[in-house]
């Protein structure tokens, strides 16, 4: 619920800036390591929205795959999220680059 209350006050604060009557659709990207359920977030979307100005608002959600940097190799490689080594090499130390962000992507205002 916090984090829905956190977009849904971003985007209201964006739609005011630009003058917006209302909010047609929020994209965001959530990544599997982020924290967040996606199915979580949709059914919080659902219930605070009302009285908003995205009340009648689209929430579409796009997943991020988990990539990792190798740091002995220097490869990227998609890997799957219970296996952070490198695709390349096998290596062990990697960074994650990518899969654990919970990013707003778009917003469709009606203005």
């Amino acid at each position: 619920m916090a984090v829905c209350q956190a977009l849904l006050s971003q985007v209201a604060q964006i739609a005011q800036q630009h003058g917006a009557e209302a909010v047609a659709c929020i994209t965001v990207e959530i990544g599997p390591l982020s924290g967040v359920e996606p199915e979580q977030l949709r059914r919080a979307f659902a219930v605070m929205r009302a009285g908003s100005g995205s009340a009648a608002a689209e929430l579409l959600i796009e997943t991020v795959a988990v990539e990792v940097h190798c740091l002995a190799c220097g490869a990227d490689s998609e890997t799957p999220v219970n296996r952070l080594v490198c695709r390349t090499c096998g290596g062990f130390r990697t960074r994650v680059i990518a899969g654990d962000e919970l990013r707003l992507r778009r917003i469709e205002l009606r203005v």
